[in-house]
């Protein structure tokens, strides 16, 4: 399934992109939430964390790591946020897995 986050991975429509490597890219939300808000996507089509399967354990640990990588490039690595939503009721939009990095400023518990 075609989404705005495979155009990105297939340059199709641009974005801030902060990191690539063969397995995921990460780039600066267009309509961020704090003032770091990162998306961090796998280049393999995944609709949600739902649908991942015991195949994709490596992988899910890749992005958690490159968020990590991503935290320390930006400075933030102290005080972030990782986020991911899984279906519509969750507040998924783009059904496209995707982990948030949000940071910068103080976020409250519980979410939502």
């Amino acid at each position: 399934m075609e989404t705005i986050f495979s155009k990105i991975i297939n340059r199709e429509i641009p974005a801030d992109i902060v990191f690539e490597d063969d397995l995921c890219l990460a780039f600066r939300d267009v309509n961020p939430q704090a003032p770091t808000h990162i998306l961090v996507i796998p280049k393999k089509p995944i609709a949600k964390l739902s649908d991942t399967e015991p195949q994709d354990q490596s992988l899910l640990g890749h992005l958690l790591l490159t968020a990590t990588r991503v935290a320390k490039s930006e400075g933030i690595a102290d005080s972030f946020r990782l986020v991911v939503n899984n279906g519509e009721g969750a507040g998924q939009t783009v059904f496209h897995l995707h982990v948030h990095i949000l940071a910068g400023r103080q976020f409250s518990w519980p979410p939502g």
